[in-house]
């Protein structure tokens, strides 16, 4: 394999689990460190058991990685809690907080390359997107936040003439993170950068499927001078070291993002502490074209909304309701846009469309396009058993987890095309008749993350924003993220807010003080 410029660390299988040789494009790549971060130190698991990560573009072991347990996530929340209770961090003046956190990012930067390689080998994304967006994303997050750590401030209330009432606003204490797998580091940064910016320590549980990034990331919060004990990663496994992590006495609050089922075991596992929760639980955003829509651009975005990362996006716009006067001119348009969202291979800066992360969301997504057709809907592009990757022999398949797009028409809102989140590059399409029709459908389902409308009228934009039960309605466009705007959903796509201040609604609590004059 050819070697990625800017890499300054390798990352060697065990012997047992080296991957066969192939002709993909991509790092030679040997990390030293696969091992829990447990108070600023590399810890083997107290168990001493292992894991596998796999590359979705091959299917073979990248290498193999500490499996955290009960007892690891124990030692990492008691050093949280004494990094808290004890350490600087909490004390520390805010400047230096931010200056930390600024050096975060520029570390970020300067490791741009090895980032976006890790992001790409872990997750099966393009290199283009992890270089694009994950990675920056990432620096930004904490150069956003380290421009909050001096302005948290309190409020002096006009309550009694006999006191001065005055609120603070505090960090909650040791903050418990479970992050998905689609976008390991850039909401991995999205959870850490403002829990540190309030004055927070984490506990990371990563992905199992991708703990690469967040990692390195470690090594980049130590290089930037962050204390030992402010942040401690522990890969494992959701059902052990997970289930831990939200059970354990000396976690103030979890933020995860994920699935909504998952989010109701944690629910009940966080019962007996009555922790708070900070939910973002996955989607089934609908994507609305009226008939006065400028239609090319409309089913370029429709594209973008659920193929980009291979349609692994909580907020992938998997129902396209589309007004049925233009149905016919629109699917074409729709078709002739998907044609050209090819898989590849992820390494190759040409490619759009990676690999999915993983064998069992390779079959998940197979599955669901299975149960489309018995259904009864209409399969009018079929992104099974694509070719081989880009620079691959024509008319050869590919060993990876790769699934081409995938485009469905006559799917009726309550199918489970449209009721059930697939996270893989397949698009259901519902014809429907008028506004009301349109909006009715668009809200029946439990999730409520994001949605779209397309028209030229902008007052029937507006009533549509207004009217769907969503966290976020884009206008005429589809996908845009800011660190300033919040993000979350309604019903089960989530609880709370990430993003801008509201973000603090969650990392920090309220102090009420009463001083008799």
């Amino acid at each position: 394999m050819s070697k990625v410029a800017g890499l300054k660390f390798k990352m060697k299988p065990e012997k047992k689990e080296a991957p066969a040789a192939n002709a993909r494009k991509g790092p030679d790549i040997r990390l030293p460190h696969l091992k829990l971060w447990i108070g600023g130190k590399w810890k083997e698991a107290v168990h001493g058991r292992t894991f596998k990560t796999i590359d979705p573009a091959t299917g073979e072991v990248i290498t193999r990685v500490a499996e955290g347990t009960e007892e690891d996530i124990d030692l990492a929340a008691r050093r949280a809690r004494k990094a808290f209770d004890s350490g600087p961090w909490p004390k520390m003046k805010a400047s230096e907080r931010a200056r930390i956190l600024h050096r975060i990012a520029a570390l970020i930067r300067e490791n741009y390359e090895e980032l976006a390689s890790l992001e790409t080998l872990d997750t099966g994304k393009p290199i283009q997107n992890s270089r694009r967006i994950d990675v920056p994303s990432s620096a930004e997050a904490f150069e956003y936040y380290a421009g909050w750590c001096d302005k948290l401030t309190g409020e002096t209330l006009p309550a009694h003439p006999e006191f001065f009432s005055y609120t603070l606003r505090e960090p909650l204490g040791v903050i418990g993170a479970i992050t998905p797998w689609n976008f390991p580091l850039s909401i991995a940064a999205q959870k850490i950068a403002p829990a540190l910016a309030a004055g927070n320590t984490v506990v990371l549980k990563p992905a199992e499927q991708t703990p690469l990034s967040a990692l390195r990331l470690a090594e980049i919060t130590e290089e930037a001078g962050l204390p030992a004990g402010v942040l401690n990663v522990v890969p494992g496994f959701g059902p052990v070291a997970g289930a831990a992590l939200v059970r354990h006495p000396e976690v103030d609050a979890v933020s995860f993002t994920g699935e909504y089922l998952t989010g109701r075991e944690i629910m009940k596992n966080a019962a007996l502490t009555l922790k708070k929760l900070s939910f973002e639980l996955g989607g089934k955003s609908a994507n609305i074209i009226f008939a006065d829509a400028d239609m090319d651009n409309a089913a370029r975005f429709a594209c973008d909304g659920i193929f980009f990362n291979q349609g692994e996006v909580c907020c992938a716009g998997s129902r396209l309701f589309v007004e049925e006067k233009i149905k016919k001119n629109f699917t074409a348009r729709l078709l002739q846009c998907a044609q050209k969202w090819r898989p590849g291979d992820p390494f190759d800066p040409a490619t759009e469309m990676g690999a999915l992360v993983s064998q069992e969301q390779f079959d998940k997504v197979l599955k669901y396009i299975e149960i489309g057709r018995q259904e009864g809907a209409k399969l009018l592009l079929d992104g099974r058993n694509p070719k081989m990757p880009q620079g691959k022999a024509p008319g050869t398949k590919s060993k990876g987890f790769f699934i081409g797009p995938t485009v469905f028409s006559g799917v009726l809102p309550q199918m489970r095309l449209a009721q059930e989140e697939i996270f893989g590059p397949v698009l259901s399409q519902i014809a429907f008749g008028d506004f009301e029709e349109v909006i009715r459908n668009a809200n029946q389902t439990i999730y409520g993350l994001a949605a779209a409308v397309w028209t030229k009228d902008i007052q029937k934009a507006h009533r549509a924003a207004r009217a769907l039960k969503a966290g976020t309605v884009w206008i005429n466009g589809y996908g845009n993220f800011d660190h300033a705007v919040p993000f979350g959903g309604y019903k089960m796509s989530g609880n709370t807010r990430e993003g801008g201040i509201h973000t603090f609604d969650f990392y920090t609590q309220i102090k009420s003080v009463w001083v008799r004059l």
